[in-house]
């Protein structure tokens, strides 16, 4: 079966649930919240929910248990704390759930980064993705350039395909 059929496929909707994780922004402050609830919110996605946790390994592993064990959600998407310093934990406690990991994701994100973006300093992103649960995870880096560039490029394109995979028996 090509990739196209498997798109016509896919559901027409998924629902999500979106998670910034960050110390010091808020529902009023969170510029890249509120870019992947409009991203969403355009192509026909619904949001279950949308929720601000500290960059604390415990309350972001809480926050995608959560949403997986909540039968009605079909992906989880991260935005925050994936850079390379000490407080940046989301990347850890996302792969250390996942138990199917799509590297893909990372590999694609950061060659973007690097041609459309922010040049070398790429190599510094850890964005990740893959499935925890039957549920798809996306962890993308929490600034306004990187949200755009993972929703426009990567996650609305392949989102319905991904969760038509993951529902396959």
């Amino acid at each position: 079966m090509s990739v196209a059929e498997h798109k016509r496929e896919a559901p027409e909707q998924v629902n999500v649930r979106v998670v910034t994780v960050s110390d010091t922004r808020t529902e009023e402050t969170d510029k890249s919240g509120k870019l992947i609830l409009d991203a969403l919110e355009q192509n026909g996605h619904r949001i279950i929910s949308y929720t601000i946790v500290k960059d604390e390994i415990e309350f972001i592993f809480d926050a995608i248990n959560d949403g997986a064990v909540d039968s009605s959600t079909d992906a989880i998407i991260l935005n925050g704390g994936t850079g390379i310093a000490k407080r940046d934990v989301t990347v850890e406690a996302v792969s250390g759930m996942l138990h199917k990991e799509i590297p893909g994701f990372g590999e694609l994100f950061r060659m973007l980064s690097y041609t459309e973006d922010i040049g070398s300093a790429a190599i510094m992103s850890r964005a990740v993705a893959g499935v925890y649960e039957d549920t798809a995870v996306f962890s993308i880096p929490g600034s306004s350039g990187a949200v755009k560039l993972a929703m426009s490029k990567l996650i609305i394109p392949e989102l319905n395909h991904i969760v038509r995979e993951i529902r396959k028996d």
